[in-house]
């Protein structure tokens, strides 16, 4: 699941297609932001942000969050190769799984699957680094913002596609499942997921309040 591209398709025509976004959704914070704060450690971090000073003092004024996505990844993950990113991203997902997942997405995720429904999550952050989650979720599609790897298989510091969000989430959905897709069910939590619910049968707009118990 590490890419986009292999999209397992419905095993029958009327297999309802449920659709989750990742961010805020099934999880409590953004994940991209805190993968690379957890990878460059704090020293990294902190040079990162200064580095990143042009492209936020931007974003201020357009509000681009591809943009700022883009910039993000050219500053932390540029010429790193995807072999390197795929164990950071696994051993991310291990290390704050249960602090990261909300425990009423987790249960609405899980009837849905004992219902026979195909579960994709449909997400703006890199698919790459949202793969670990989706394979412990047992999702049987992940669709999201795609890195792009030079001939070396390294980070070029940009996307290969659109940055997943808003029309792009419905883009997606059309493009892997058809024209005439209509989700029985779709979860968002921000603005960015609103087209995605505008062609579900369920709309769940922040449905999901649940943190997870850290005692």
């Amino acid at each position: 699941m590490g890419a986009t591209q292999a999209i397992r398709q419905p095993d029958a025509a009327d297999q309802p297609v449920v659709a989750f976004d990742f961010d805020g959704t099934l999880t409590v914070r953004d994940s991209f932001t805190q993968f690379l704060r957890w990878r460059a450690g704090r020293r990294g971090w902190a040079l990162g942000l200064v580095r990143m000073a042009p492209a936020t003092a931007a974003y201020a004024r357009n509000r681009d969050r591809g943009a700022i996505k883009a910039a993000s990844v050219a500053v932390f993950l540029k010429g790193v190769s995807r072999a390197d990113l795929e164990r950071d991203a696994a051993a991310f997902a291990d290390q704050v799984w249960d602090r990261f997942m909300r425990p009423d997405a987790l249960r609405v995720w899980e009837d849905w699957g004992r219902r026979g429904a195909h579960r994709v999550i449909v997400t703006a952050s890199p698919a790459l680094t949202v793969a670990p989650f989706a394979r412990r979720l047992g999702a049987e599609a992940l669709l999201g913002t795609d890195l792009m790897f030079d001939h070396q298989d390294r980070v070029t510091g940009e996307f290969s596609n659109l940055n997943c969000r808003a029309e792009e989430k419905v883009r997606r959905l059309r493009e892997a499942y058809g024209p005439d897709i209509r989700l029985a069910a779709a979860y968002g939590d921000t603005s960015g997921d609103t087209e995605m619910l505008a062609i579900a049968d369920i709309q769940g707009f922040r449905t999901f309040r649940d943190r997870p118990d850290r005692r």
